[in-house]
């Protein structure tokens, strides 16, 4: 199968996707939390990634686990999804309200600018992608959230309080 094919087929099977890991992230948890990090390296780029299961740029980041601290959480993602490594504690720029995704998700937002990474990360089941980019010129498919968060924390606009 193509790469246009396997793309072609992933967002037609997004949404039926999204319903059946939100059912059981409903199940297994009353409210889902995630954490997203907006990394800037010393040029100003940021760091985003591109997942097997959804379309589009988005900022790393995931699923806050049983027992982890929100920092703990990104500090894993972003280990697992661009072999990255904070050098100083991330600092807070909002939490937002995904009523896209559903009507229990929240996610924090993280400004990290004290990193290492560690090789560049090779594509596996869950990332095919990663890249830093200079914020004028983001990959056409970044998602519209994520242009969002970017654009609040370069330009300095107030956080709103819904994701998208």
């Amino acid at each position: 199968m193509t790469d246009s094919a396997l793309s072609r087929l992933r967002r037609r099977c997004e949404p039926q996707i999204r319903r059946v890991l939100h059912l059981y992230w409903r199940l297994a948890r009353g409210m889902t939390f995630g954490v997203r990090g907006v990394v800037l390296d010393p040029a100003g780029r940021v760091f985003l990634v591109k997942h097997s299961y959804v379309s589009g740029w988005h900022l790393p980041g995931g699923g806050v686990e049983v027992g982890e601290t929100a920092t703990q959480s990104l500090e894993r993602e972003l280990r697992e999804e661009g072999n990255l490594v904070l050098d100083d504690t991330p600092s807070l720029h909002g939490l937002f309200f995904n009523r896209r995704v559903s009507q229990r998700d929240h996610v924090a937002v993280y400004v990290v600018r004290q990193f290492r990474q560690l090789g560049t990360p090779a594509p596996n089941h869950e990332i095919v992608a990663t890249g830093f980019f200079a914020v004028d010129a983001l990959p056409e498919d970044t998602t519209r959230g994520t242009r969002a968060r970017i654009r609040e924390v370069v330009e300095g606009v107030a956080p709103s309080a819904d994701w998208s």
